[in-house]
């Protein structure tokens, strides 16, 4: 019984771990990319991280207004 057990815990144990392992890639690939974009707005065009963060703050009402203007 003991063995069993023993065997279903690593069997969790690793499931868990390589869940981990692809959550960490994936959040790491969104953070490196979400920077780049940054980066390359602020240098192409001048557009800083505050006037991105309020553009982004004001997406929801611009698209309403947007689908609003259309009907």
């Amino acid at each position: 019984m003991e063995l069993v057990i023993f065997i279903a815990a690593g069997v969790v144990s690793w499931l868990v771990f390589t869940w981990l392992l692809r959550v960490v890639k994936t959040t790491l690939k969104t953070a490196f990319l979400v920077a780049a974009i940054v980066m390359i707005l602020q240098i192409t065009i001048g557009v800083g991280p505050d006037q991105l963060w309020q553009a982004i703050a004001e997406l929801p009402q611009q698209l309403g207004q947007l689908f609003n203007d259309q009907s």
